[in-house]
């Protein structure tokens, strides 16, 4: 039987509030009981720290939500299978992630049919790791002059019986849909998503400034993967990250690796984004945790060399190797967020985002104890994913 009562102590607990040092968390039945310090236990409650958890003045932080990413430990979420999300899960879970997206690729109605019905089978059975709270189509509707690793074999214009057939046959399971909003019946699918539910990110797009603010309109809200293909920022023409830049309607995706975006144009995109409308993602793909070499992402060919991942063919960046610890020690360290901020960025916006922050996001009375322990360099200790030890 896993431990779900039990009492952290010693810890610096990064709240929404700020940090409490010296701070005592109570976790009762998987979810958060006590916030506070010891001198502020009561003689009954100092009973908690005989067997409390020593933290050592190590971070506690709010469990880490990915709403992108593809794979890890070489499983990819295009496998379809309870193994090779069994295999994503436990990785990223094991960096800190405790909720994510499922992310698919741009491929055929019937292997995106796959992964639809597959996610939904994996959160019904339930995860022993990472909890899906979810997916992410990534494509196909996207634009394939900005293909990036996307295969452009399957690329074509918004299909709303797709759609709607998907959400018929496994309601609530679709989150995110990310297209290119320059594309014809663009607006109409994003409408029908947002009515339903369903987030919608422009990405893998040529849209104009103009473009952007129609699809604005008619509901567009997010953006995957900032200044990644996407028209980048002309003084006279501010295209798509000019939009994403000045839209407070937009919720900002960004890759904090080094490697996608510069850090100058993290620190730019994090003071132009208003609170709760930027995100860290990690788009980590299934060489995430693997050594150098050759592995596929929907379909096609990737090398990975130095930890970085390109097409063989091309070669356009193709994923990423991050993990969401990594990212929030990024853009402590290379951008200069606090660590205060960086959790933000890492837990409760995502959370907002998707619809889960009354339950989890933040270390708040009431929560689900979803949980990660650092040292002092933010090295992940321990992870509790509703209230269960997963370290």
């Amino acid at each position: 039987m896993h431990k779900t009562t039990f009492t952290i102590k010693n810890a610096q607990v990064v709240t929404l509030n700020g940090t409490i040092s010296n701070g005592i968390v109570r976790v009762v039945n998987g979810r958060i009981a006590y916030i506070g310090t010891q001198a502020q236990l009561t003689e009954a409650e100092q009973g908690w720290l005989t067997d409390a958890i020593d933290a050592d003045n190590g971070y506690l932080l709010p469990g880490f939500i990915d709403v992108h990413v593809h794979g890890g430990f070489g499983a990819d979420f295009m496998d379809a299978t309870a193994e090779a999300y069994d295999t994503i899960t436990k990785f990223h879970m094991e960096h800190g992630t405790t909720a994510m997206l499922a992310t698919s690729m741009t491929q055929s109605r019937e292997a995106l049919s796959s992964v639809v019905a597959a996610v939904e089978s994996y959160i019904h059975n339930g995860s022993s790791y990472a909890q899906l709270a979810g997916l992410h189509l990534e494509g196909p509707f996207v634009n394939p002059k900005y293909k990036g690793a996307q295969n452009d074999a399957y690329m074509m214009d918004p299909q709303l019986e797709w759609l709607q057939e998907w959400h018929e046959k496994h309601p609530g399971i679709m989150k995110q849909l990310t297209l290119a909003p320059e594309r014809n019946e663009s607006l109409e699918a994003i409408r029908w998503c947002r009515t339903h539910g369903i987030n919608v990110a422009a990405g893998h797009t040529g849209a104009t400034y103009d473009e952007m603010t129609v699809a604005a309109n008619a509901g567009l809200n997010q953006a995957v993967h900032t200044f990644n293909a996407m028209t980048g920022v002309h003084h006279r023409d501010p295209g798509v990250a000019g939009a994403v830049l000045t839209d407070d309607r937009i919720t900002a995706e960004i890759i904090a690796d080094g490697i996608h975006v510069h850090p100058a144009c993290i620190k730019l995109l994090a003071r132009a984004k208003a609170p709760g409308k930027l995100v860290l993602i990690t788009d980590a793909m299934a060489a995430a945790g693997m050594p150098d070499g050759q592995y596929e992402l929907g379909g096609l060919a990737v090398t990975m060399k130095d930890g970085e991942c390109r097409l063989t063919e091309g070669g356009a960046l193709a994923g990423s190797t991050l993990t969401m610890i990594e990212a929030v020690r990024f853009v402590i360290n290379q951008v200069g967020l606090s660590l205060e901020e960086a959790s933000r960025l890492a837990s409760i916006n995502p959370a907002q985002l998707i619809g889960i922050d009354e339950v989890t996001g933040s270390i708040e009375v009431g929560k689900q104890a979803d949980l990660v322990l650092t040292d002092r360099d933010l090295n992940v200790k321990d992870v509790w994913v509703k209230g269960t030890a997963k370290g």
